[in-house]
């Protein structure tokens, strides 16, 4: 078993506004358009917490510096 040591980060160099949905694709290596779309879906349909979740996260996660 192998023990992650990458933490996740903020991706601002791929990001459309505060590089979160990059930063979550860079951490779990899942293709960045199905971040973003899952984003937007779960917005759509009434997840209202989505954008006070990815508010948070911008504000709080720290970011990479490229």
């Amino acid at each position: 078993m192998s023990v992650r040591t990458e933490r996740f980060r903020l991706n601002k160099s791929q990001g459309k506004i505060m590089g979160v949905c990059a930063g979550l694709a860079d951490y779990s290596g899942i293709d960045l358009a199905l971040i973003r779309i899952a984003a937007v879906l779960l917005t759509l349909c009434g997840v209202g917490s989505t954008i006070l979740l990815y508010l948070l996260v911008g504000l709080i996660a720290p970011s990479n510096r490229f």
